[in-house]
């Protein structure tokens, strides 16, 4: 602590105080001097005193104040204030305190340095930007205090290591910037090297969001706002400083990354807004100490035009690549076969972003074909592309210089499969087959590369020795023989001393005080040789040393260190060597993921009994006898799922009307449809007898019902904001399904809009989209009177006297009855709440004509259901008090006459009671 006197603000006067407390002498004065001073000294100020560890702690702290910062210190990763409170609270660990300086503390978290992979996860996972600070120089060395620095700053999309990613899923980091009404973005995953951008409306942005699903989204600092309010919290966000986003920085920043002149072979030269994302993703990748990007090769253009349209709503309803209940099934899981995890992510991003371009659609189609109908060729190559592995994200690790050993042999493993894959694939009759096959690229040099130099069974961590193969360096193989063989070699010498000596008691020994010495028992000390040397004299023995011993010291004490910086320093140049071959690997990877995504869509097309669709130029779409994808993989064991057909198109059947009761499959008729189309455009054969699709480019979805809590949206508000943008987006050939429209509010008013909605796609004046519309609203069936386009249909049921029998099958015409109690039967709800409500309708249908609509009777049975909750409807008290209040005159009657009448009809309902 410093302790002055404090004159106009500054320092006349200064005392010191130790760590420990003890005073310092500070001219000739002692502790009673110091007390007496600070006694007799009017104005004193105290201020701690950075320990050097913590002043070097605090100045690289300063520099990522945004950050958690892991600060190694010895075998251990500290944490320090603020963050040690935070990393304790995450992760479980000990919080504790230290002194720094005297009589002042600071909070301290740590955990060992070789549990990183295990922590580091965690801290991510939470939101949390890491940064790691690393011992930059060997503490023996070191003259003060060790060198530190930041060597990574891992964070939400921005992380090499592997258990902050999900291996069947990308990490994006994106961007996202707003100009004029246009929004542009870049996605960038550095743990495989892709990069993309695009550019569009704010809804084609929030389509990307929803399905790419980044980690982490960058943004500019005066835009934080918009961004904020785009993006409610859905994924961790960072902000950059305006400049960064400015279109000649990106520019120059693209340019050097990939060496390169000009945008125009990316292709990207028309979309700035996209260009302004990627130059602010690589410089935050710079900012970030990420600057070994080598892998990153070029920047890939999402286009709008060549992907079916699939907003957040159709992505979310339909259940693609996940659900908002933890048990579902989606549908990602029942058609993914694929054996790498590249594999996997490529297949999502197959179904999430089906193809418009039928040509690019039957090339994968005939493939699969070709697969399905030889599957043992199918079969040959899921066996070889099991043994691969992430192909894709190892050979990044490589160019990164981040691939251990086990992961390089993979590698090699990885390697001689795609050769494999080659063969076979060059062989086949497929001629889509047969182009990959040919673009596979023969990589012999690595695989003979990995194969000499790298041990087969070398460890994970390069610096526990064994890594590189015997032969490959005279050196290594000496200094190994030096290290491993020291007890052998000790054990001859020993053997060699005793027989020349003839001093059978003789051993070798070491201690850390003069290395290594032969020790003699004094009775055998008269037969030591005169060239021996005496080094320390005990009471039962003497140990002595000699020049051969002495220079065998020297050479296997620094062995161990010599042979580990020599083995590290062969097995870096080994992995640069095969760095050199990023490109090649990085094309191989990308192919044999395809590969897989086509062999996984064959294997699930046998195994499910799917047929391959014919898509057309037409605007129709027939599907004879589809079926859920997803649903009849969960039936009961000898369960027949009940196939349906769907025809429209854009002619004679634009709307199919289907109502139906409740618990029918109505909804699960619409999302069969648009399950089929998708698993169509994307390559894959479908769950239908047969299959002929004119091209959809967009599909909407407003299925199913949930509140925005978050937001204060009700149900009724989230239906009507979806419906607003299906209506708001519609093309020729959108595919549109409708379930329930209406039915978060009044029944008035739910007829009405429903009505309406249908009445707008029908008539609307320059698109006929396909529509399913379910609904319970049985006043819709009178549309298809008045509209030439829109045709009713309902889902069949068979009825008993006791039972009724939900036959799960389409047929035309409309239908009139709900069946509402008998699905509430079924929900198990108590047998009196069933009776009870059979007799109130009843009653209703009793009480009211057949002229009367639909839709008053709802009305008018819901104001009944509330009013026989406390009256009957024949109870004479309820009689009385009409007569007695009817027979009033409200003209003359006075305050005191009006509560005597009050009261008398309490009374007559409390004789009621």
């Amino acid at each position: 602590m410093i302790i002055g006197e404090k004159r106009d603000n500054t320092f006349v006067s200064k005392r010191f105080l130790h760590d420990g407390g003890a005073a310092v002498r500070y001219k000739n004065s002692s502790l009673a001097c110091l007390k007496s001073f600070m006694s007799e000294t009017p104005e004193i100020l105290a201020v701690p005193v950075e320990t050097p560890l913590m002043k070097q702690y605090n100045a690289i702290k300063a520099k990522y104040p945004d950050a958690l910062l892991l600060f190694r210190v010895g075998d251990f990763y500290e944490t320090f204030g603020e963050d040690a409170v935070k990393a304790s609270s995450i992760l479980g660990i000990v919080l504790t305190k230290r002194k720094n300086g005297s009589a002042a503390f600071v909070e301290l978290a740590g955990f060992p340095h070789h549990s990183l992979e295990t922590y580091l996860p965690r801290l991510v996972r939470a939101g949390n930007r890491v940064a790691i600070c690393d011992q930059l120089e060997d503490p023996k060395f070191a003259k003060k205090i060790v060198k530190r620095g930041i060597t990574e700053l891992v964070t939400p999309g921005v992380s090499y290591h592997e258990k902050t990613i999900e291996p069947i899923s990308n990490q994006f980091l994106a961007a996202i910037i707003e100009q004029a009404g246009r929004w542009g973005a870049a996605f960038l995953d550095i743990s495989t090297g892709e990069f993309f951008t695009t550019e569009g409306s704010r809804d084609y942005l929030d389509k990307l969001i929803q399905g790419l699903k980044p980690s982490e989204v960058l943004y500019a600092r005066q835009q934080e706002k918009l961004v904020k309010e785009y993006l409610r919290e859905r994924v961790f966000t960072f902000r950059l400083d305006d400049w960064v986003f400015n279109i000649d920085f990106a520019t120059d920043a693209i340019n050097r990354q990939f060496n390169t002149r000009s945008l125009k072979g990316f292709g990207i030269e028309q979309l700035p807004c996209g260009v302004i994302a990627c130059g602010a993703i690589l410089h935050y990748l710079s900012e970030t100490q990420h600057d070994r990007l080598s892998h990153v090769r070029s920047i890939s253009r999402l286009d709008e035009s060549e992907y079916v349209w699939l907003d957040p709503f159709t992505i979310r309803n339909l259940e693609l690549v996940n659900s908002q209940h933890e048990t579902a099934t989606t549908l990602l899981q029942v058609i993914d076969r694929t054996q790498t995890p590249m594999g996997t992510r490529k297949l999502r991003r197959w179904l999430l972003m089906p193809l418009r371009d039928i040509s690019r659609i039957e090339k994968r189609n005939l493939a699969v074909s070709h697969l399905v109908k030889h599957p043992d060729e199918l079969d040959h190559m899921l066996r070889e592309l099991k043994s691969i592995g992430d192909l894709e994200r190892l050979i990044s690790r490589v160019s990164l210089g981040r691939v251990n050993p086990r992961e390089l042999w993979q590698l090699h493993r990885a390697s001689e499969a795609a050769s494999r894959l080659k063969q076979v694939l060059e062989g086949s009759h497929s001629g889509e087959l047969q182009m990959l096959g040919q673009q596979l690229q023969n990589i012999q040099q690595v695989i003979a590369l990995i194969a000499e130099r790298l041990h087969p069974d070398a460890p994970v961590m390069a610096s526990k020795g064994s890594v590189i193969a015997v032969g490959v360096n005279l050196e290594l193989d000496e200094l190994r023989s030096l290290a491993y063989d020291g007890k052998a070699y000790l054990a001859k010498l020993e053997a060699q001393e005793t027989e020349r000596t003839g001093i059978s008691s003789l051993k070798v020994g070491y201690n850390n005080v003069f290395g290594y010495y032969l020790e003699v028992r004094n009775a055998h000390k008269e037969k030591v040789p005169q060239d021996w040397i005496r080094k320390q004299t005990l009471t039962q023995a003497e140990r002595y040393i000699t020049e051969e011993l002495k220079t065998y010291e020297q050479k296997i004490l620094g062995a161990e260190e010599k042979l580990q910086t020599l083995e590290q320093q062969l097995y870096l140049e080994l992995v640069n060597e095969v760095a050199t071959f990023t490109p090649v690997i990085q094309l191989n990877a990308s192919l044999i993921a395809r590969l897989d995504c086509l062999c996984s869509l064959a294997k699930v097309a046998i195994e499910n009994q799917y047929v391959r669709p014919a898509l057309n130029e037409s605007h129709a779409l027939r599907i004879t006898e589809g079926r859920h994808p997803v649903i009849e993989r969960q039936l009961a064991a000898g369960e027949v799922y009940v196939s349906n057909d769907i025809f429209l198109d854009n002619i004679g059947q634009q709307i199919m009307m289907i109502t139906g009761p409740n618990m029918s499959v109505k909804s699960a008729v619409l999302r069969q449809t648009a399950l089929i189309v998708i698993m169509a455009q994307m390559g894959g054969f479908v769950p239908a007898s047969s299959a002929d699709i004119g091209i959809i480019d967009k599909i909407f979805t407003r299925v199913g019902a949930s509140d925005n809590m978050s937001s204060g949206e009700s149900t009724f508000m989230v239906e009507m904001n979806e419906t607003a943008s299906i209506l708001n987006n519609l093309s020729d050939r959108s595919l549109i399904l409708l379930d329930e429209i209406g039915r978060g509010t009044s029944t008035y008013d739910g007829v009405s809009i429903a009505w309406a909605i249908a009445e707008y796609i029908h008539d609307h004046p320059k698109y006929r989209a396909k529509t399913l519309f379910a609904t319970h609203y049985h006043e819709l069936n009178e549309m298809s009177g008045r509209f030439p386009r829109i045709h009713n249909f309902n889902v069949s049921v068979h009825e008993t006297a006791q039972k009724v029998l939900f036959l799960r099958k389409l047929q035309p015409g409309g239908s009139n009855h709900s069946f509402g109690i008998h699905v509430a039967k079924m929900a198990g709800m108590p047998q009196r709440v069933i009776e009870r409500s059979k007799e109130i309708l009843e009653q209703l249908e009793k009480t009211h004509g057949e002229g009367v609509s639909n839709a008053e009777r709802g009305r008018v049975a819901m104001q009944k259901s509330e009013q026989l909750s406390f009256f009957q409807l024949d109870d004479p008290a309820l009689v009385q008090v009409k007569d007695q209040i009817m027979d009033l005159d409200l003209n003359t009657i006075t305050p005191i006459e009006a509560m005597m009448k009050l009261h008398e009809i309490r009374k007559i309902l409390k004789g009621r009671a």
